[in-house]
């Protein structure tokens, strides 16, 4: 038990962290990482515990750079323009491993997703670690992914060695991933680089069609992309169709609720905030930029879970750009739960 984690960048008492074997929790741009050496199988293995993470399910690697990254994947199978344009940034790749990655972090996988970050604080924490480390979210499997540092203390709290605290993430949700073993590449899990993006730089790339289908028996290629994931304690309906007609049913449905004597809790705009005189309610941002939704979402799901809200509901966003990052976590969160106004 670790009662007071380090809070503060200190490289050396990081890359001695790792070396003997612990983790690091540090800030990427799309959320709070749980890093450990790659090769470590005892710190693997301890990561695993620590997010109550099925052993089956890879994990992602982080690199320092394109020839660190080339290290532990068939870089070769990138186009360079890809690189040179996405990296850093919010871009997974999948490629096949090379034999420097062992199966225990892959999920006994011959291939592994691997990201270079753009936050400084990440990148120094990955050369603290000889070049790539192995880092999934830092929260528990299932809960929202965290976006400021109080979030990890949340879930982990008393469990970590150190705790590199940048402040809130700037875009706050997950990396889109590419499978680069595909042809053409496939996009697993959207983010802030959206399909219009990487067609505009390679071609034709298509979409896991299971991300879009509730009911599909086939299971996504992506970990944690088709049951409830990102989700608050309490239970969540996201409520589709036009505007108007989504928020005078929200409006009178909490109105309901409320009279039953729950509590309830609703996820508006800047543009719908005042439509709601009840509920608790919460406002992810603007529909001109729905950046600004995207990096609020988890923070607003976790605040939901300290005001111990009974129900939430909340608006549908559009399906475009980020959106379709945004929605598709919405969705997860929700177990796709979904009501349609028309």
């Amino acid at each position: 038990m670790f009662d007071s984690p380090c809070r503060v960048l200190d490289l050396e008492a990081a890359a001695r962290c790792l070396r003997r074997g612990g983790v690091v929790i540090f800030p990427t741009e799309t959320f709070y990482g749980l890093g450990c050496l790659a090769a470590d199988a005892a710190a693997v293995g301890r990561i695993y515990q620590l997010k109550r993470r099925p052993v089956q399910r890879p994990l992602p690697l982080l690199a320092a750079d394109a020839a660190q990254a080339g290290n532990v994947v068939r870089l070769e199978a990138a186009p360079p323009e890809l690189v040179a344009r996405f990296w850093p940034g919010p871009l997974t790749m999948i490629f096949e491993k090379t034999k420097i990655v062992p199966y225990g972090t892959t999920g006994g996988l011959e291939t592994v997703a691997v990201r270079m970050p753009s936050h400084p604080a990440a990148r120094a924490v990955i050369d603290a670690g000889g070049g790539y480390i192995a880092a999934p979210s830092a929260n528990t499997s299932g809960r929202p992914s965290p976006t400021r540092a109080e979030h990890v203390a949340e879930d982990l709290d008393g469990r970590i060695e150190m705790i590199v605290d940048g402040g809130p993430v700037e875009i706050g949700v997950e990396s889109t991933i590419l499978d680069m073993t595909v042809t053409p590449p496939m996009i697993l899990r959207p983010g802030a680089v959206t399909r219009e993006m990487l067609e505009e730089l390679i071609g034709e790339v298509a979409v896991d069609q299971t991300l879009l289908k509730a009911d599909s028996r086939t299971a996504p290629k992506a970990p944690g992309m088709k049951y409830r994931h990102y989700a608050p304690k309490a239970n969540l309906v996201v409520v589709e169709g036009e505007v108007e007609k989504v928020t005078a049913w929200i409006r009178e449905t909490a109105a309901t609720k409320q009279q039953e004597g729950k509590r309830v809790g609703i996820i508006a705009t800047e543009e719908t905030k005042e439509s709601y005189p009840d509920g608790d309610v919460k406002v992810a941002g603007t529909r001109a930029d729905e950046a600004t939704i995207a990096s609020s979402l988890y923070g607003i799901l976790r605040e939901f879970d300290g005001d111990g809200v009974d129900e939430i509901y909340s608006e549908a966003f559009a399906s475009g750009g980020i959106g379709a990052a945004v929605m598709n976590r919405l969705l997860k969160a929700a177990g796709h739960q979904v009501i349609r106004i028309t």
